[in-house]
């Protein structure tokens, strides 16, 4: 069954694929059937940058362990990040 979630958001930032490095403009988190991954279903996160062309695009799918984990790992980073006083 589809689920049909999906969340996308303007982002700024850079990441890298086969052609190098490249902006990524925009973020979309999802729950839905893998393609890659062995599970039925999966957290989808993909950045992109069509602006530029399809391939500038990186993918993500986890389960939802991972995902928890990931996120919870970004929380950290991000409360360690603040305490510096440099953002």
């Amino acid at each position: 069954m589809c689920t049909m979630i999906a969340e996308t958001s303007s982002i700024s930032g850079m990441a890298k694929n086969e052609n190098g490095w490249f902006a990524v403009t925009r973020a979309t988190v999802g729950y839905d059937h893998a393609t890659h991954s062995k599970a039925e279903h999966a957290l989808l996160i993909d950045f992109t940058n069509y602006d530029i062309g399809l391939g500038a695009r990186v993918a993500l799918e986890l389960d939802l362990e991972s995902g928890r984990a990931l996120l919870a790992q970004l929380q950290s980073a991000i409360v360690q990040a603040e305490a510096t006083g440099l953002h």
